[in-house]
């Protein structure tokens, strides 16, 4: 009873509390060492478990390519990028660019594939744009003065980084699934995508340039609080995700796993004790509605 939606909300909530987990130590260590590290644990965890499970034959020759193509995309560019926009604009605005890879997803869809574009897929893209446009220049009161909610640099810069992670992440979900729809073990290809990540990533990280070092020590509480973000991220979110897709519909679980926006906002009142600006709230909300006019009409 009601199994697929309570998941899909879990999902969402777990994704929210693994970016509040994640902010300090991206800010602290830098955008990619972070992502290295947390793909790392992430795939000792996940290949522990598909080992354990004997879920390896799950996974056919033929799907490699897009498994490994995907990981390049949607991980090691496309969350490097995510990373980056926290490290830049904080979680709260990070989150709402990042939710624009629904509508990107289907623009995607649309020029690669030619697919036709409903009346309420474009309402809700416009709706999606204006929310998180809303959210990002009114999401902010002056009287809020906690470090997540300044600004690193630009802000021009780090929408643009936000918006290439959210186009990573939908050219990441439409190069992988076709091999998921071919009959593709989803946990195996999870392990395989971040294991393809994590090893690209300390490839990059060994290079000799100063770009892609630590910015800062790698301290017991950053490597804890990276392990935490990826557990409860990845591992007990993606989990929450999948089950909600095997037992309910598409579109509404897609639309309840979008609310994460919205859900972070609670969190960040704790963590910080500044309440978010009404702005904050409007803009989220109109983010998670737009992506549910999307997938579900």
């Amino acid at each position: 009873m009601y199994l697929a939606e309570i998941a899909a909300l879990s999902a969402a909530a777990l994704w929210a509390l693994g970016s509040i987990l994640a902010t300090s130590a991206v800010r602290e260590i830098g955008s990619i060492t972070f992502n290295r590290l947390r793909m790392v644990i992430v795939f000792v965890m996940l290949a522990m478990y598909v080992t354990w499970a004997g879920l390896w034959g799950g996974v056919q020759q033929e799907h490699i390519w897009p498994l490994v193509l995907s990981a390049f995309v949607g991980i090691v560019f496309g969350d490097t990028a995510l990373y980056v926009t926290v490290r830049r604009l904080g979680p709260r605005r990070a989150a709402v660019l990042f939710a624009t890879n629904a509508p990107l997803a289907v623009f995607l869809t649309w020029f690669l594939f030619n697919e036709v574009l409903g009346f309420y897929e474009l309402l809700g893209t416009i709706i999606l744009i204006f929310g998180v446009m809303l959210a990002i220049v009114f999401g902010k009161r002056k009287d809020q003065m906690h470090n997540w909610e300044k600004i690193q640099g630009r802000l021009i810069v780090g929408v643009c980084w936000g918006l290439a992670a959210a186009v990573g992440q939908a050219l990441g979900s439409i190069i992988v699934k076709p091999a998921l729809e071919a009959g593709a073990d989803p946990v195996v290809s999870s392990a395989i995508r971040v294991g393809i990540s994590a090893a690209s990533l300390t490839i990059i990280c060994a290079l000799p340039m100063a770009a892609v070092k630590p910015t800062g020590p790698l301290t017991r509480k950053n490597v804890a609080l990276t392990a935490a973000s990826g557990i409860i991220g990845m591992g007990f979110g993606m989990t929450a995700l999948m089950i909600a897709l095997a037992n309910g519909d598409v579109g509404v679980v897609s639309s309840l796993a979008s609310t994460t926006p919205v859900i972070l906002l609670p969190f960040l009142w704790i963590k910080t004790g500044e309440c978010p600006a009404p702005g904050a709230w409007f803009g989220a909300a109109l983010v998670a509605f737009g992506t549910a006019l999307i997938f579900v009409f």
